[in-house]
């Protein structure tokens, strides 16, 4: 099966990155910073919304939240939170992630790690795991304009990295906005992955998708028959 396909666009956090519970601090910081104070109603109302719409643009996520002056700090505030995390050490690469990126390669198939971070959060990741050797493309939606679950990442990819059909596109993700946007794309193969932020039965939802424990069964999986 895997030469079917020229692309695969990768989650990052949950998907080929164990950060620690890093997203979900940066998000406490973030909405404490923001006047939404721990321990009330408000409070809870908004870390449900967070988990539900993981994967999406943080930014979007805030100003679905709160006020466009609000949600501007908060935003920010998650990217410090989550980059001084960064830097502190608490990511790190999925155990055999590495591998899952070179092995793609080297059966032709080209890596784009796609976020809903903000581009130097993005960087700050990439450069902290050493990746920028493995991969071939990074993208956030501030780059290609929506966000998940929006297909306008992995357009956005296929238009960088030459890809005509969607078809010929392998989506991963630990998050039904992952999946969704891959459906949204016309994707050729949209894989759910047990080791991030939502459990199989929440991404079985989203119709068609094949549901992996982590990423290091993606190879096996585009190695099959048709």
């Amino acid at each position: 099966m895997s030469g079917r396909f020229t692309l695969a666009c990768l989650d990052m956090a949950g998907t080929t990155v164990e950060d620690d519970g890093a997203v979900e601090e940066a998000f406490s910081r973030a909405l404490t910073r923001a006047g939404i104070g721990p321990h009330t109603p408000r409070r809870v109302e908004a870390q449900r919304y967070v988990v539900e719409t993981m994967g999406q643009s943080k930014a979007d996520v805030f100003a679905a939240l709160l006020d466009a002056d609000a949600a501007a700090v908060a935003t920010e505030e998650f990217a410090r939170a989550y980059e001084a995390l960064v830097a502190q050490g608490r990511v790190h690469p999925i155990d055999g992630a590495e591998a899952v990126l070179d092995a793609l390669r080297e059966r032709g198939i080209k890596v784009c790690l796609t976020t809903g971070f903000a581009p130097t959060t993005r960087d700050a990741l990439i450069e902290r795991l050493g990746w920028k050797g493995h991969i071939d493309l990074a993208l956030s939606p501030a780059d290609c304009g929506r966000g998940r679950p929006a297909p306008d990442m992995i357009f956005g990819a296929m238009e960088r990295l030459g890809v005509q059909s969607a078809a010929s596109v392998v989506v991963v993700g630990d998050t039904i906005s992952d999946l969704a946007s891959g459906r949204a794309a016309g994707a050729g193969l949209v894989v759910g992955v047990l080791s991030g932020a939502h459990n199989a039965l929440t991404l079985a939802t989203v119709p068609g998708t094949a549901l992996i424990a982590d990423i290091t069964e993606l190879i096996s999986i585009l190695d099959q028959g048709p």
